[in-house]
């Protein structure tokens, strides 16, 4: 985010002596991507960020991944992952469980309503979208606020952890990349200025309050890292000699950041629009898109679902949250509801659907679209809430034997 904000105590001119109140200095630390030639951030801190004084492995929650094979559309329902599962001792990092995955991107789905420990992804940026409940994200550079509809972006190796309220589950879908996430570039102007037709833009993102100060000592931090298990990946847990909540004061263009569902302005017209104009934000090989209420087209022989399709290049991932998912009316598909169509595969609205949505003014689906660039392969919690009938439902009768 080329989006300069600074917070809390720092020094008039980068990289000089800052001290605090007892003439002690703070610790300068550099929080950068690409090797010192993208955005980044200044923070300060009481302590040493380096400090470690033990280590251990984190198993993480299964990574493996099978292919979709054979090819099929596929119905994945997610609000049974946790059913019977006593939700309040699930936290948002150790419980989640891997949806779809590939080498670029990985979808999990959690129920969680205990605060999560400390935790840093090292191998990419995660964007969270929460689908129901509320609470806090609390930040090295200092907290957020959430609730549902809200997206939350959450820099590689960004110190944070999860603390659900309100005595309701938090329901968190996250979108783990293995590079960074970010607005459109059509989006921006060369120097990262949301442009006029973009449907957001500065105003709607919510930044982090002021640095939150801990003074604890011995605080453990779950890390997911580079390594030679399944997908590339390994966990750590550091204990560290304090809190690492000691920063007071950062700037720079590089923090978390939320921003809601809500404040995303449709755009229409006078046919059906395609999906690029409903992106919200993209990473390597991969954009998330969101499809909210809106007037749809309205031109006098429209029709307002989605025409048949084979995007050949990419999976699509979509995730119904809200409303009524007019094109999948007749095929089991609701709220909680992931539908997967394979890169190639035709696919478009169920045969009913289309007559039924002639004159339409108004859509009221919510969904949030992931679209890959790399097949997607089924991760433990992708497997066991396929419903094994979804690629039949256009056919309206089951394979044959």
């Amino acid at each position: 985010m080329a989006h300069y904000q600074r917070a809390g105590s720092i020094p008039a001119k980068r990289h000089t002596q800052h001290r605090d109140p007892g003439g002690a200095l703070y610790y300068e630390e550099l929080m950068g991507e690409e090797g010192f030639s993208s955005d980044s951030s200044l923070l300060y801190h009481r302590h040493v960020p380096s400090a470690v004084v033990g280590a251990r492995v984190w198993q993480l929650p299964d990574q493996a991944t099978v292919s979709n094979h054979p090819l099929l559309p596929r119905h994945l329902k997610l609000h049974q992952l946790f059913e019977g599962q006593e939700w309040k001792s699930c936290d948002a990092v150790r419980d989640r469980r891997l949806v779809l995955g590939n080498a670029d991107v990985r979808i999990n789905y959690v129920v969680a309503g205990t605060p999560s420990p400390l935790y840093r992804n090292a191998t990419g940026d995660e964007c969270a979208y929460v689908e129901a409940g509320s609470g806090t994200v609390e930040t090295v550079f200092g907290d957020l606020e959430v609730a549902s509809g809200d997206y939350v972006i959450i820099p590689r190796a960004t110190t944070h952890r999860w603390v659900p309220s309100g005595g309701e589950p938090l329901r968190l879908y996250v979108v783990e990349a293995n590079g960074h996430i970010a607005p459109p570039k059509r989006y921006l102007s060369r120097y990262g200025q949301f442009l006029e037709h973009a449907p957001y833009c500065e105003r709607d993102l919510r930044l982090p309050g002021a640095p939150r100060l801990v003074d604890e000592q011995d605080a453990e931090v779950y890390i997911k890292h580079r390594g030679d298990g399944p997908a590339g990946l390994a966990g750590s847990v550091h204990v560290t000699p304090h809190h690492p909540f000691d920063v007071v004061g950062w700037d720079g263009c590089l923090y978390p950041y939320a921003f809601n569902i809500a404040d995303f302005e449709p755009i229409t017209g006078r046919v059906h629009q395609p999906p690029p104009v409903h992106q919200v934000f993209e990473g390597t090989n991969f954009v998330i898109c969101n499809f909210v209420p809106r007037k749809v087209d309205y031109h006098p022989l429209a029709v307002p679902v989605p025409y048949y399709h084979s995007n050949v290049d990419s999976d699509e991932v979509m995730f119904y949250v809200g409303g009524d998912y007019e094109a999948r009316k007749g095929s089991g598909i609701n709220v909680g509801s992931v539908s997967l169509h394979p890169g190639g595969y035709p696919h478009g609205p169920q045969p009913a659907a289309i007559e039924a949505s002639l004159g339409a003014e108004s859509f009221e689906e919510l969904a949030v679209m992931v679209d890959t660039f790399r097949p997607l392969g089924l991760g433990e919690a992708g497997q066991v809430s396929d419903d094994g009938v979804y690629a039949w439902t256009w056919a309206g009768r089951g394979p044959r034997s």
